[in-house]
């Protein structure tokens, strides 16, 4: 039908450009941003999950560095008990050399202050191991290591993905041995009447060499006990950093495939929106011209 009030052909194709128009724009929008979602109007659902996954996501990657930290602050631990180990291992031998008949007094004195010398870095190594500025070794209040209630350790994105690792029973038998060690004098060195030489009054004495071999050997096995549940822990949150980068990998993955766009499908789309929007445009202006068609019937 013909008529002068209303052009049906120019409203469609009004309509028709209007709708190729906002796909167009969507489609521009996306390929600048390289996001298939970029407001809850273009996914609805698929915003929340992505919303969701990647919290996830997030939380992880801070569980990813705490379990990294953990490992770094025990291996710290383990460091210093590595070198404990050693000074031990040396006063073992120091004393079972003391031991020996063919060490004369002396060799004793030599050897006794090299023992003394390695008491005081004992009690150096357990009261100054810090990690972060905070003590791990000292069996007082202070220490990281021998808090009653174990060490929490935050493995996860949920409040509820929590793992408690208690050293205190390990470290009070180390650091309670080994304090005894460094309060002893070792008496390597008898005076006439067979009794050993003390350097201060009132110190533990070991009678002999012999009893400081055999109080060295519970030290050393005390340490060893320390160090191993160290490297248990140390070992599991190794394990938890694993798991956590494969579930975090795969998390992005999911939220990828969610918020990004295909480029390839949506360089198409955009190229068929523009065509569309030229045959549009031509198509309006060859409806504009039909007013003129009515003009033509009154000549």
């Amino acid at each position: 039908m013909l008529s002068l009030h209303t052009n049906v052909a120019s409203l469609s194709a009004q309509n028709s450009l209007s709708r190729t128009q906002s796909s167009l724009s969507t489609s521009m929008t996306r390929l600048s941003t390289g996001y298939r979602i970029n407001s809850a109007m273009d996914d609805a659902a698929g915003l929340q999950i992505a919303t969701r996954l990647k919290s996830q996501s997030s939380g992880m990657a801070v569980a990813m560095r705490n379990t990294q930290n953990s490992i770094s602050m025990l291996q710290t631990a383990d460091g210093a008990l590595n070198e404990v180990t050693n000074i031990l291992t040396r006063m073992k031998d120091l004393a079972t050399q003391a031991a020996d008949g063919s060490s004369s007094d002396d060799d004793k004195k030599a050897m006794d202050k090299e023992y003394n010398s390695l008491t005081d870095e004992l009690s150096n190594i357990f009261s100054n191991t810090k990690f972060g500025g905070t003590e791990l070794l000292s069996t007082s209040a202070n220490g990281k290591l021998n808090a009653a209630a174990g060490i929490t350790f935050q493995i996860g994105a949920d409040s509820s993905e929590k793992m408690t690792a208690n050293f205190d029973t390990e470290l009070s038998a180390a650091g309670g041995v080994t304090d005894s060690i460094t309060t002893a004098t070792t008496g390597f060195v008898s005076n006439a009447a067979g009794a050993p030489i003390a350097a201060s009054t009132g110190s533990i004495l070991f009678t002999d060499a012999n009893t400081a071999i055999g109080s060295l050997n519970t030290a050393i096995d005390a340490v060893s006990t320390l160090r191993s549940k160290l490297g248990a822990v140390s070992n599991r949150l190794d394990h938890v950093y694993n798991n956590l980068s494969n579930i975090s990998s795969n998390t992005q993955a999911a939220t990828g495939r969610i918020m990004d766009v295909d480029f390839a499908t949506e360089s198409s789309s955009m190229t068929s929106n523009q065509m569309l929007m030229q045959a549009g445009t031509a198509m309006l202006k060859q409806t504009n011209s039909m007013s003129s068609m009515v003009m033509s019937l009154l000549q």
